[in-house]
C-alpha cells in the first residue's frame, strides 16, 4: 500500500469514527463500562453521550452548525458578468451503479443537485467546457463521471464540450485533474454541495485554478420553525450535524494536503 492510499485510509476511518452516531455510541459504551467500577463517573458519561446525540439530532442545533458552513459562499444565480470563465465543473458525489434503476435514480440527492445546477449554468454559456468528475475505488465499477457524462449528453451537451474526469477519487484529485485539463490560472465555475464548497475552493485554489463558487444542495434551514417536526430530534437533523462536522474535519485535513 502506498503512502497516499494509507493516508486516505486513515483519513476516511478517522472521519467515520468521529461522526456523531459512532462517536456518541462509543462514548455510551465507555460510560457503561466505566459504571462497573466508578458508578457515578460512568453514569455521567452515559448522560453526556445521550444528551449530545439528542442535541445533534435537534434542528436548532443542527442548523446552527451547518448553516454558517453552507453560507460561506453566496449562491450564483447567473453567469458572472465580465468574467473570463472557461468551464463549469461538477464534482462527484454518491452513486449506486449496481442498482437496476435508471441512471438518474442511481445518483444520490447531492449528485443529482450538483449535476442539475452544473447543466443549468452550462446552458447559459454553451461554448464553455463542462467537466464532470468522480471515480470509484472498487474495481469494475462504473465511475460516476461516466454517469454524469451520459446524462449530460442525453440532454444536449455535445461530447466536444464535455470532459469526464473518471479517475479522481477525492476533491484534491478532482482539482489537480481539472488543472491538468484546463491549465493553471484558468477560471471556472465550481459546482458542489454548499456544505462542501469551502473545502473544495481551497483544493482548487491550491491546484492553481481560479474557481468561482456555484453552491447547491442546501440542507440547513429547510424546516419551518412553526412546525412540530422542527422541534423534535430526528435522523434527518442528525445528518446535518454530521455533514457540518465532516466538513470541519475535511478543512482541517487540507492543512496536511497542500
Amino acid at each position: 500500500m502506498t503512502d497516499v492510499s494509507f493516508y486516505t485510509l486513515i483519513k476516511v476511518m478517522a472521519a467515520q469514527l468521529l461522526m456523531p452516531l459512532p462517536f456518541c455510541t462509543g462514548l455510551l459504551f465507555f460510560g457503561l463500562l466505566l459504571r462497573l467500577r466508578w458508578r457515578r463517573a460512568g453514569g455521567s458519561v452515559v448522560v453526556i453521550a445521550v444528551l449530545l446525540l439528542v442535541l445533534l439530532s435537534w434542528a436548532p442545533v443542527a442548523d446552527r452548525l451547518l448553516g454558517p458552513v453552507e453560507a460561506r459562499h453566496p449562491a450564483l444565480h447567473d453567469w458572472p458578468p465580465e468574467e473570463s470563465v472557461a468551464a463549469v465543473m461538477v464534482l462527484g458525489g454518491g452513486y449506486q451503479p449496481h442498482q437496476p434503476w435508471v441512471v438518474t435514480g442511481q445518483l444520490s440527492e447531492a449528485s443529482a443537485n450538483r449535476l442539475l445546477e452544473g447543466l443549468r449554468l452550462w446552458h447559459r454559456r454553451p461554448d464553455a467546457l463542462l467537466l464532470v468528475s468522480g471515480a470509484d475505488r472498487r474495481a469494475g465499477v462504473e465511475p460516476m463521471a461516466r454517469a454524469f457524462g451520459r446524462i449530460a449528453m442525453d440532454i444536449g451537451v455535445p461530447d466536444t464540450h464535455l470532459r469526464m474526469l473518471d479517475f479522481a477519487t477525492d476533491t484534491g484529485e478532482e482539482a489537480r485533474a481539472a488543472a491538468r485539463v484546463l491549465g493553471e490560472g484558468t477560471q471556472l465555475l465550481l459546482v458542489t454541495s454548499a456544505s462542501h464548497m469551502p473545502r473544495a475552493m481551497v483544493h482548487f485554489r491550491n491546484a492553481g485554478l481560479r474557481p468561482i463558487a456555484a453552491p447547491t444542495h442546501y440542507l440547513a434551514r429547510r424546516d419551518d420553525t412553526d412546525r412540530l417536526s422542527y422541534w423534535i430530534p430526528s435522523a434527518r437533523h442528525l445528518e446535518k450535524s454530521e455533514r457540518a462536522i465532516y466538513e470541519w474535519l475535511g478543512m482541517l485535513a487540507t492543512r496536511w494536503e497542500r
